[in-house]
């Protein structure tokens, strides 16, 4: 690979342009070469066999900034995205070729290969130590030139110097320089290939007619130098590399994700800022910056709340030039300015101006394509249903509420306007299926879950790599996320999982797929011994009957299923109560779901099972108190317990034969349900005093975590009521047993119940 190409006629005479990506003075110098030389033939670093997204990508209705994004046509997903902001040099160089009518083509490895170039486990580990090092030799070169940073560094040296023909000099030397540097501790011979390749697109234009001094080659400043002593891969080199089969696509961009704090390697800490260079730069401004900066500043804060004035301003200016004029640079830096900001707008308080940093530094703009411009299907598929469902406006990189009312609007006269929300339901759970970031759903009080939907949109550019990744699963949205659960279905080995991806079937209307996702469930319930995930599938399918009209589908396949669902997990209650007090409270979750699903399908259910289960397990007493206490109150809510039997009970759970923490324990899980049956019967007060009363104090402590956790949850008039209970016990005044028992614990009473964090519960 390091043979020379110097046999080529005249390769002395060939205009590389070694650049930074994303800097607006390598698109300012680079224009300015163009010009000079007027090159018949332009070569630019990228994906040699995606020649022909060049003519999409200079189409006069995109607006940048966009991405040429390959990925793999096969699972697993790889992908590699080449961003393009409009300073971007290599989109000004496509810019340029095409209103001159030069030839345009990318010239690094095909995207077949680059995709293969993803790094085992093993190489990325000594690929983060070679890009440690390189962090450490950058930042040590900021430091001797004082500088806060190297992108401060960076923005002094190169930036700002706009001297005809010197940033590329310059910059080439000094990467080559830090290449030197670098590679002796870890040579990439990732990059030497890559740069065997663009030699040889090299060499081909020039076979193919174009002398050296009319071809300009623009690609990243670390290769520019060694490209000159590469020798161009063989036919041979270039069919044995490994690659994968691969698609190119277009996929709009965002400022943020051109950020380097969004973890994109290439990209710079602030694309809104550089926007602005650039703006200044082309209006032959540049020395504008600070004031147009400083400006959008202090906008910025005042609208937000804050104050500055125009004043402010000024000295904000004023300051950063003579910071920048003490470190010896011709204009102030991104950090000079951040310094002054700070000094003269937050009146030294970075927080006041940390907000309006973010928003001028980084910007919210993401890009635009046209419809259809080179775009997978599912993109396509994609804003076709934004457009008809009328949710384009969502498309932001600001995070937006949406709140959808999923009943029919009787308003309005077309089925289409009247199903508005219901239909925009159906394509955010498809979305969200999929694993698309754009609609996240947030929960919701569970009285309004029948009619009600919230979501939150968010586009990103992770979006479109999401959507270009299920193009795989099928050509739309609706095909892709049938596809998905079909898969999951066929891995589905849980009764609890089954059940939610029915529910996903239904809420996604992917009708296709309900019987063979009804056929797992059924098989699983069949086989199932796991009560919690039982009763949470049955509790699913439950909820899925009882709203199936407000979602419009046929809910008379899911009613035997329920039946035996509800069957199975009722035969399992009983065993799985053997738990402990950590397993209770789940368990406890589970017995109340069942309850409910017991009360709104009377007439699917066996509810006679249901009940003969539970008087098993309110009697039993090898099974989690708290969860035989549960079973009792949900018999006493359903008038199936005589005054008798509960006072004998009562008095057997709560004899002083039982371990406080066993009693208490039941007390606790029969509270659990409706208080007004437990705050109507007197007589089980009465034997919780009594029982109360006769504990030692070990005891007593051990009950009173029980009881402090069970009377935690009733509402303040429940507690009034219970402590005027007690009061007629205690033969007091009501009011006053009320007023005692909910007075604020004195010091005293507080250090006792603090002791109790000490107390040995395992004595």
């Amino acid at each position: 690979m390091e043979k020379s190409i110097q046999c080529v006629p005249g390769i002395e005479r060939l205009n590389i342009f070694g650049v930074r990506h994303l800097s607006p003075a390598a698109s300012f110098h680079l224009l300015q070469l163009l010009e000079h030389v007027q090159p018949r033939c332009v070569l630019i670093e990228g994906p040699s066999d995606a020649d022909d997204i060049i003519g999409y990508l200079t189409d006069s209705r995109v607006k940048p900034p966009v991405a040429l994004l390959a990925y793999t046509a096969d699972l697993p997903v790889e992908t590699v995205a080449y961003p393009y902001a409009e300073y971007s040099p290599e989109y000004q160089a496509m810019l340029w070729a095409k209103k001159h009518r030069a030839v345009c083509r990318f010239i690094d490895l095909p995207a077949g290969a680059l995709l293969c170039g993803k790094k085992s486990e093993e190489d990325a580990e000594g690929l983060a130590d070679f890009y440690t090092f390189s962090a450490r030799l950058h930042s040590e070169v900021a430091r001797l030139d004082g500088a806060v940073n190297f992108d401060d560094y960076f923005e002094k040296n190169f930036e700002h110097n706009l001297n005809e023909g010197s940033y590329n000099a310059a910059l080439t030397l000094e990467s080559h320089e830090m290449r030197q540097l670098i590679e002796p501790a870890r040579e990439d011979a990732y990059n030497l290939v890559r740069e065997a390749h663009m030699a040889r697109c090299v060499q081909q234009a020039i076979d193919e007619g174009f002398a050296p001094d009319e071809i300009v080659v623009v690609t990243g400043a670390y290769h520019a130098q060694r490209l000159r002593a590469t020798a161009p891969m063989t036919d041979d080199e270039l069919a044995s590399l490994p690659r994968r089969e691969s698609k190119i696509t277009l996929m709009p961009y965002s400022f943020y994700r051109l950020s380097a704090r969004s973890g994109y390697g290439a990209g710079n800490n602030a694309p809104a800022y550089y926007q602005m260079m650039w703006d200044c730069m082309q209006a032959g401004q540049a020395e504008d910056l600070p004031n147009r900066y400083m400006t959008a500043l202090g906008r910025h804060v005042r609208e937000n709340g804050g104050y500055c004035g125009t004043s402010n301003v000024i000295e904000a200016v004023r300051l950063a030039r003579g910071l920048a004029y003490m470190k010896d640079g011709n204009m102030p830096t991104l950090a000079d300015m951040h310094d002054a900001a700070i000094a003269c707008i937050g009146n030294g308080d970075a927080s006041a101006v940390v907000t309006a940093f973010a928003a001028i530094d980084v910007g919210t703009k993401f890009g635009e394509l046209p419809e259809g411009m080179s775009q997978t299907s599912v993109q396509d598929d994609f804003n076709r249903e934004l457009r008809r469902l009328k949710l384009e406006k969502y498309k932001s990189t600001v995070a937006t509420e949406l709140e959808l009312d999923l009943r029919e609007n009787i308003r309005v006269k077309s089925e289409e306007a009247a199903f508005a929300d219901l239909n925009r339901s159906t394509f955010l759970n498809r979305l969200a299926f999929l694993g698309i970031g754009f609609a996240t759903k947030l929960a919701i009080r569970q009285d309004d879950a029948t009619w009600r939907e919230k979501w939150v949109l968010r586009w990103s550019p992770e979006v479109e790599i999401q959507l270009v990744e299920s193009v795989l699963k099928g050509e739309t949205i609706e095909l892709a996320a049938a596809y998905e659960l079909k898969e999951r279905l066929t891995d589905c080995g849980d009764v609890a999982i089954a059940a939610n991806l029915i529910t996903s079937a239904c809420v996604c209307k992917l009708t296709g797929t309900i019987s063979s996702a009804l056929a797992v469930l059924q098989r699983l319930t069949a086989d199932s011994s796991d009560f919690i995930k039982t009763a949470g599938a049955c509790f699913a399918i439950s909820q899925l009957i009882q709203y199936g009209d407000l979602r419009k589908f046929d809910t008379a396949p899911l009613v035997p299923l329920l039946a035996q669902l509800f069957l199975r997990g009722a035969l399992l209650m009983v065993e799985y109560a053997g738990c402990n007090d950590q397993a209770a409270s789940e368990a406890a979750g589970a017995i109340n779901a069942m309850h409910i699903v017991s009360q709104e399908n009377y007439e699917i259910i066996d509810d006679t099972a249901w009940i003969a289960e539970l008087r098993i397990l309110a009697q039993r007493d090898d099974r989690n108190a708290k969860l035989s206490g549960l079973a009792f109150a949900i018999l006493l809510e359903r008038n199936l317990i005589d005054e008798d039997f509960c006072a004998k009970e009562v008095s057997r759970r709560l004899s002083p034969g039982i371990p406080a923490d066993i009693g208490a324990g039941w007390f606790e899980g029969m509270s659990m349900r409706n208080r007004y049956a437990l705050l109507s019967r007197t007589n089980l007060w009465k034997e919780l005093d009594a029982y109360i009363a006769g504990l030692d104090d070990d005891e007593f402590k051990r009950s009173v975590v029980f009881l402090r956790r069970a009377f935690a949850n009733f509402a303040l008039k429940e507690k009034s009521s219970a402590a005027q209970l007690l009061g007629e016990i205690w033969a007091m005044d009501a009011g006053d047993a009320s007023i005692m028992l909910q007075a604020p614990l004195d010091e005293d009473e507080v250090q006792a119940l603090d002791e109790l964090n000490d107390f040995d519960f395992d004595i």
